[in-house]
């Protein structure tokens, strides 16, 4: 015959609470799109290898397979995060075009695997039909996009068009080239290893592009 418990006797501790399956798949197909950038950003798709991108997250590469297919499925899942990041950047607050390059100079000085992805995309990049129809996310970055031309194209007194866009791509291009082709800065000597230098170019991005929009030389058609 068992025995009663005591009367006082205080109630066995609750099991621990535990985390949801869909948790758990959550964190780990975060894990792995971290790793996988960090890996196609270093190496593209063509070098990166989907053992490496398991071990960087610390989990069986079976769970790419698992998650998303295979090595070019994950690569463009990763790339839409990336072109996103990309477009929210490039929306960003309506501030003054010059101040624009410095924060932009900024943000992909300390984003550099963003610039790196996007140039490993464009490599990769598979043809398309001409009538294929934007996806809904291309849309929205579209969309994103086109809010800073209509901002600038209000700067610059004019309707939002191919120059402005013209304009905007050139301002970009301002920012990024320093840090997207590095080993070209270094054959004419500029580096931004020292603090002092890299202040130095991003105050020379932002004198160009202010000398280059007050005598409206980005203002033609």
């Amino acid at each position: 015959m068992s025995s009663s418990p005591a009367p006082n006797a205080a109630p066995p501790p609750a099991p621990p609470a535990k985390e949801t399956v869909s948790g758990r798949a959550a964190a780990t197909r975060e894990a792995l799109l971290a790793a996988a950038r960090d890996e196609f950003a270093e190496h593209g798709i063509a070098g990166a290898r989907v053992d490496r991108i398991a071990q960087r997250a610390g989990v069986n590469k079976e769970r790419i397979y698992g998650y998303f297919g295979n090595k070019e499925k994950l690569f463009d899942v990763v790339i839409g995060r990336a072109l996103d990041e990309f477009a929210a950047v490039t929306a960003g607050p309506e501030e003054d075009p010059v101040e624009y390059v410095g924060q932009l100079f900024d943000y992909y000085r300390e984003h550099p695997a963003l610039l790196r992805l996007l140039m490993w995309e464009a490599l990769y990049e598979r043809p398309r039909a001409a009538d294929e129809t934007p996806s809904e996310a291309q849309r929205r970055r579209i969309d994103q996009c086109g809010s800073r031309l209509e901002a600038l194209a209000e700067r610059m007194d004019r309707t939002s068009d191919p120059a402005v866009g013209r304009t905007l791509l050139t301002l970009k291009g301002l920012a990024m080239m320093p840090i997207a082709m590095p080993q070209v800065a270094a054959l004419l000597g500029v580096t931004l290893d020292d603090p002092k230098a890299a202040a130095a170019m991003r105050e020379h991005v932002m004198a160009f592009a202010r000398t280059a929009l007050e005598n409206g030389l980005m203002d033609q058609a």
